[in-house]
């Protein structure tokens, strides 16, 4: 029988508090809504990008019209779009958000008016219409836990305008708590909207895209596996074809868990990307609720995985953009810059081939190499080989 020391419990909850203080932080004294309650005007000129950004979520409505929706679920999808603009000052990997009710476009991400849809016709429709005019590419963005709605819109705007992605971007956003003692709920919330993301991925499907990536962090990764397998489980695994890139950051998922959904799932015609790192402090103290198992996101015996069809992205050494290193595939302005020029290539789902595999992932990592200071800042691992960035060397 195994013992743990009460000195190691007292590390573990001390690793809890500062980790929940550190998750705390960046919302502590914010509010919530997402609509201003004004906004000054701001030129043409001052503003780097207008993003539409399209909405599918399991949350209830909020009791404040400017929240929109909370964090509480309903047993019903919902659907939207909401404008959001991005100062010409923002910085590369920073969410500039507005300290208050008042907004300034010139200096913060701003949302305007959000438009619902009375059912998800009415969204495929206007849906449709913006996968056209981007080429046929769509995005889909699922967040993690303690994430509010407003966080979540912000976060996929972020990305949207940093990676270049030329794609139409779509949120699908569960009904996570925003609170870090929250994280049981977050879990059984996230279970919950499996069906609804299963929907939502055959959806923009249906609303003319010819191509979809997808983008899971943190606990996202959940309920993108689920969906993912229940889609294998229909015998439509990669949605007729249009299955794009599946990028799975800092997946807060059980390493057997994930075992187990891609055995359903069987290999993919091109692998999924995995990016993990050592250093993930959220995940360390993820692991430790769980019994000290490991989590996808910061195992690093790749060896192990690689097999199932995915390709594994160490990131331990790349400088991360928050205090727990979780948001580092966002957060850091050349992993997130390089994370859309690998999306936005037209051969993305000719990953199949085997010499597609090692040609792509050594573009990606003389990019990676190229951009950062060090000459060996990420080891990326492949079905077929393990590749060390510096050079694009091996």
């Amino acid at each position: 029988m195994a013992v743990l020391r009460f000195s190691s419990i007292s590390a573990h909850i001390r690793a809890l508090a500062v980790a929940s203080l550190a998750l705390a932080g960046g919302c502590a004294g914010n509010q919530h809504d997402l609509l201003p309650a004004t906004e000054t005007a701001a030129p043409a000129s001052s503003i780097a990008r207008d993003h539409h950004i399209y909405i599918a979520t399991t949350r209830a409505k909020a009791k404040d019209p400017r929240e929109v929706y909370s964090g509480q679920r309903s047993r019903k999808a919902a659907y939207a779009m909401v404008d959001v603009s991005v100062p010409a000052i923002h910085k590369p990997g920073r969410i500039e958000r507005p300290p208050g009710n008042v907004a300034d476009p010139a200096k913060y991400f701003t949302a305007k008016e959000i438009s619902g849809y009375r059912d998800d016709e009415a969204f495929s429709r206007a849906l449709s219409a913006d996968i056209k005019a981007h080429g046929g590419h769509a995005l889909v963005f699922i967040h993690g836990y303690n994430t509010h709605f407003d966080d979540a819109v912000y976060r996929i705007t972020q990305i949207a305008q940093d990676s270049g992605y030329t794609g139409a971007p779509v949120l699908f956003t569960w009904a996570s708590a925003g609170k870090t003692v929250d994280y049981v709920y977050d879990t059984n919330s996230a279970t919950v909207a499996r069906d609804a993301l299963e929907e939502t991925l055959r959806l923009v499907a249906k609303s003319g895209a010819k191509r979809i990536d997808i983008v899971a962090h943190s606990l996202g990764n959940w309920v993108t596996m689920e969906a993912l397998r229940q889609l294998a489980i229909t015998k439509d695994k990669d949605l007729s074809g249009k299955l794009g890139d599946v990028v799975l950051a800092s997946p807060d998922l059980d390493v057997d868990v994930f075992k187990s959904q891609m055995e359903r799932y069987g290999k993919p015609k091109h692998p999924f990307i995995v990016l993990a790192s050592k250093d993930d402090r959220a995940l360390d103290i993820s692991s430790w609720i769980a019994g000290d198992k490991p989590r996808l996101g910061d195992y690093l015996n790749a060896k192990d995985i690689v097999s199932y069809g995915v390709i594994v992205v160490d990131l331990s050494k790349v400088k991360p953009g928050d205090e727990l290193g979780h948001t580092t595939f966002a957060d850091n302005a050349n992993v997130i810059k390089l994370l859309g020029q690998g999306l936005n290539e037209e051969d993305a789902r000719a990953l199949g081939r085997n010499a597609d595999v090692t040609s792509r992932v050594n573009r990606f990592a003389q990019g990676i190499g190229q951009s950062l200071s060090s000459a060996a800042d990420i080891v990326i691992t492949t079905p077929l080989e393990v590749l060390t960035l510096g050079a694009g060397g091996r």
